[in-house]
């Protein structure tokens, strides 16, 4: 039996993530996040090296941060990424950038859907995993020699996401869940970010924000939002320069720090970018631009104390000492600190504003700042997949070995608990330093997986639409509570028809929504009126349960057809 197990160095709860993975006889770490490396420093008067090839899965500090000092350390262990990677990786590492092409990187590239043999029997092959540009999930497969002409072998494989999304985001690409589909791997080492939660659609929550931050400027305040240098701060400018909102609004988007440095990695990577802001930074800078409202321009040092007056957007680290910007003045500040589910926010609201109200960290005397006025907000911007879309990715690979790793403890039970996950394969928690065994047997032995697609007729007969559906679907123990009622409301999704089962409440509450009259101007009556809820993006209403008779100015009539309760 080939040897497969698993030692983490660091699972991403209190650490960065680095696992130490051993199939067959190699030993490959995926990612380095760690900011002591001190555990491999015993191997260092040993013959040999700890490992045989490091794979880093995408460029965030959690999984990169360690690299340069792991290289330090074993010169001679080559260290791989995609190509997309190696470029943004110099961001942390300034003094190392080669000065020309002859130097290399000491990260080399590989390219996406390539499978290569790197060891007798060893293959990695990358595949995109969304979360940010360059993001690679990796594929590894070793198929060991036979002994004999007539010996059968069959490939054992790894399969580790890094960090993924499969949502498609302003600037990334989201995981190609289609090409990966029934690909059993052994073991599947993915994250769980954000447990079992569920998230509303990622175009809600760009909306959420921009309508929160124009507000803001609404308002007369100036809006400091700290981020990560890569990933989320360029998604936010992005944002900003193409939402309807902000278009051609007399507003300075100020960048500063990492964040600034990122985006001018970024504009060096416009061929890995999606066709679509390709596209926009053929007519207008994708960044930089003191011409089209509104205007985006990096922030110097020596400009800082004269912001807030006119109010500004700000998007600098997320370490930083909010004073530099919020000086004693008549300026009215909203700092938005991003929100991680499971995780500590960024900061505590009050000591952020004890920060803010004294002149030094090292002078415990308060400042005078009568005048200022500061508001703290939070934000989210999902860029991991929630509990839905992870139990989607885990079914469709259909693993024998599921191991979760950078998922915060509260969320660790909520996933170990789901019977859909615990009854169909060998769930693992890995704690950091203790070896996890991987027993893999010469047959695959992953049950089949329950077939949950049905195929019916349609049928015009002059008065309606009849849908004829297999008996077989009676037994699906979801079919009662589907039919409780016997109504169903159908939507369109896309080229896809959705049909759902009324509840009892809804059904009961169909009649009294109905209004006196269909030419009623009201919320039932309009065409952007969904389960309760105003869908138009231009109502004071969006996205708040509104109801039936409710009216707003956005207010547009809808036939009787379109009506849905």
């Amino acid at each position: 039996m080939v040897e497969l197990n698993c030692l983490p160095y660091g699972t991403g709860q209190e650490e960065g993530v680095c696992l130490q993975v051993q199939l067959g006889p190699y030993r490959i770490l995926l990612d380095c996040g760690l900011h002591d490396l001190s555990i491999w420093y015993e191997e260092l008067v040993a013959p040999g090296t700890p490992v045989d090839l490091v794979i880093c899965s995408h460029a965030h500090p959690d999984h990169a941060r360690g690299l340069w000092d792991f290289h330090q350390l074993f010169p001679t262990v080559p260290i791989y990424a995609s190509e997309v990677t190696t470029q943004l990786l110099p961001l942390y590492w300034t003094h190392l950038q080669p000065p020309s092409a002859s130097t290399p990187f000491f990260c080399q590239a590989l390219p996406w859907r390539s499978p290569l043999e790197f060891l007798d029997g060893l293959t990695i092959e990358l595949w995109p995993a969304g979360h940010l540009l360059g993001a690679a999930a990796i594929l590894l497969s070793y198929t060991p020699f036979p002994h004999s002409s007539n010996t059968e072998v069959r490939p054992y494989t790894v399969f580790y996401t890094g960090d993924f999304f499969l949502s498609n985001t302003r600037l990334v690409q989201g995981l190609p869940l289609e090409e990966l589909r029934g690909l059993k791997p052994d073991v599947l080492i993915l994250e769980g970010s954000y447990g079992t939660t569920r998230n509303i659609h990622r175009r809600q929550q760009e909306n959420q924000l921009s309508e929160r931050i124009y507000r803001a400027i609404e308002e007369h305040q100036s809006v400091l939002i700290p981020t990560p240098a890569i990933g989320l701060g360029q998604e936010i400018l992005m944002l900003l320069r193409s939402h309807h909102l902000f278009t051609g609004k007399d507003i300075d988007i100020w960048v500063d720090g990492m964040v600034a440095n990122g985006c001018d990695i970024y504009l060096s990577l416009l061929p890995y970018l999606p066709a679509s802001v390709q596209n926009f930074a053929r007519h207008q800078p994708l960044f930089w631009d003191d011409r089209v409202r509104p205007r985006v321009r990096r922030l110097n040092p020596e400009q800082r104390r004269f912001l807030g007056e006119p109010p500004c957007i700000i998007l600098t680290d997320e370490v930083i000492d909010f004073a530099e910007y919020c000086h004693d003045s008549d300026a009215n500040w909203l700092i938005l600190l991003p929100h991680y589910p499971g995780y500590p926010s960024l900061g505590d609201p009050l000591q952020i504003l004890a920060m803010v109200n004294h002149s030094s960290p090292l002078d415990p005397s308060p400042a005078t700042h009568s005048s200022l006025k500061l508001n703290l907000d939070y934000y989210f911007l999902a860029d991991h997949c929630d509990g839905s879309t992870t139990l989607q990715l885990i079914h469709n690979l259909r693993p024998q070995h599921v191991l979760f790793v950078h998922t915060p403890s509260p969320f660790l039970t909520d996933l170990m608990s789901l019977d859909e996950l615990n009854s169909r394969y060998h769930l693992h928690i890995p704690t950091s330093g203790i070896l996890v065994e991987l027993p893999i047997g010469d047959q695959f032995l992953q049950p089949p997986a329950p077939d949950t697609r049905y195929e019916g007729e349609v049928k015009e007969d002059g008065t309606g639409v009849i849908i004829s559906l297999p008996v077989h679907l009676l037994e699906d123990p979801r079919w009662s509570s589907f039919a409780d009622t016997g109504i169903v409301t159908i939507r369109w999704q896309g080229e896809e028809l959705v049909i759902r089962g009324m509840t009892q409440r809804e059904v009961s509450n169909l009649g009294r929504d109905m209004p006196a009259s269909p030419d009623l101007e009201c919320c039932l009556n309009c065409v952007h009126y969904r389960r309760h809820r105003c869908c138009h993006q231009s109502s004071p209403l969006f996205g708040f349960k509104v109801t039936p008779d409710g009216f707003c100015p956005a207010h547009t009539p809808a036939q009787t057809d379109d009506l849905d309760i």
